[in-house]
């Protein structure tokens, strides 16, 4: 069983003001996670968590994060903006992109954030922009602080079986690219260094960034012996995950950090690199727990299976459509109901895949009651999109002292034609 921070009799005054489907996301959950996660990595002097903006790109929750200490990892220009907007600039933002536009870098490189650099062939494209005189648009100069991105190959392994394919993954450099593009960079006046890498996804396990970080602080030896270069930070991205299942136990982050200490002691601080800051780039672990979907059972279907269907549909959570993912699903007002009943949750996409929920025994759904889908606080809303005409619901937030505020409206017809203006349609709102 999961807890929802949802009771129904606040759902329902809730949907009385804004319909159902929304989105709500939980302002104290989010504060209170963000101080374990920095008590977390206290020990570290330079450390800080840079937030995945594409996790859930809310300016409202993002101001909450960065009130906690959070800078934003961005992977285009758009959440480039975003991070600006709120006053963030400098080495508040680390930009970690792939087939990245020569404009973006530019745009970054003008905020002053941390370009981590995915492809060798990057640096070309960096230089194009920024060639590291005083001829440069505006006089911009080459960044003085770069970052690289690590792919090992092969599979990604730990005591309790394989994590992840990094072989089949399209992110990051070998290691003999990596050593070229530290030296190129070295040649063109960089003088602060950072290494990064991004190896499995979404891991319950308590060892996932110790087990990482040993393989990068060694890594991080490897590159000073061969270069001469002595890293600035290392970023173990992200990859902490949660438990969407409720018999998984959730991550520790004390224990993730106490870990990556232990390892960071073992094996840079004999090798006199014990000024290397440690950054997190975590999204899902970050604010995944504390956001909802919440949405109403409006039809009941009964063939060779039943069905409940209900006002939200893939448009609004794709996770289980795209991956088959499992979001636990409490039937507000009924959470100690017998679940005596087997449904397939339905959306109305003319897709046979737009599932919340398949054969999962749940209580007794009636027309008009609420479900809370649970843990849609990350990669959620924001994998959105407008299949079949739906538009996308609101995002609320519930606030500390229990109130709810608005933070994005429900889109309309009329923001769905908006890119229609060049038409000249008659009609259209």
């Amino acid at each position: 069983m999961k807890d929802a921070f949802l009771t129904k009799e606040l759902a329902e005054a809730i949907a009385s003001e804004y319909p159902t489907p929304f989105y709500i996301y939980d302002e104290k959950g989010i504060r209170d996670n963000a101080r374990r996660v920095r008590e977390a990595f206290r020990w570290n002097r330079g450390f800080h968590e840079f937030f995945a903006v594409k996790a859930l790109p809310n300016p409202v929750i993002m101001q909450i994060l960065k009130e906690e200490g959070c800078g934003f990892d961005c992977s285009s220009q758009t959440e480039l903006m975003l991070a600006e907007a709120l006053g963030s600039t400098g080495e508040e933002i680390m930009f970690s992109s792939n087939d990245t536009p020569p404009e973006e870098f530019a745009y970054v490189n003008r905020l002053g954030g941390v370009i981590n650099l995915d492809d060798i062939t990057h640096i070309d494209t960096l230089l194009s922009v920024c060639p590291g005189d005083d001829k440069a648009p505006g006089g911009v100069r080459f960044p003085e602080t770069v970052s690289c991105r690590y792919n090992p190959g092969g599979v990604f392994e730990m005591a309790n079986g394989i994590m992840d394919n990094p072989g089949d993954s399209k992110y990051g450099m070998t290691k003999v690219q990596l050593m070229e593009a530290y030296q190129r960079l070295k040649s063109l006046g960089v003088s602060r260094f950072g290494l990064h890498a991004f190896l499995a996804s979404n891991t319950v396990s308590n060892d996932y960034y110790p087990h990482l970080a040993s393989r990068l602080f060694q890594l991080a030896t490897e590159i000073r012996r061969e270069t001469g270069i002595a890293l600035s930070f290392i970023n173990l991205s992200g990859g902490v995950g949660i438990p969407y299942r409720p018999e998984e136990m959730p991550n520790d982050i004390r224990k993730i950090g106490e870990g990556v200490k232990e390892q960071y002691r073992r094996i840079l601080v004999p090798e006199g690199l014990d000024e290397v800051a440690v950054c997190t780039e975590m999204g899902r672990f970050m604010t995944g727990p504390y956001g909802a979907l919440v949405t109403r059972a409006v039809h009941e279907k009964h063939i060779y299976k039943e069905y409940i269907g209900v006002d939200a549909c893939a448009v609004h959570l794709i996770r289980p459509a795209m991956y088959g993912a499992y979001h636990h699903i409490t039937v507000l007002g009924k959470e100690h109901a017998p679940h005596d009943h087997i449904y397939d949750v339905v959306g109305s996409l003319c897709e046979n895949n737009d599932k919340f929920a398949i054969d999962r025994h749940l209580p007794r759904i009636d027309k008009g009651d609420l479900l809370y889908i649970h843990d849609a606080g990350a990669h959620s809303f924001s994998m959105g999109y407008n299949y079949n005409g739906k538009l996308k619901c609101a995002e609320l937030l519930l606030r500390e002292d229990g109130s709810v505020r608005l933070i994005r409206r429900a889109e309309t017809p009329a923001d769905y034609f908006a890119t229609l203006d060049v038409c000249n349609i008659k009609g259209l709102p």
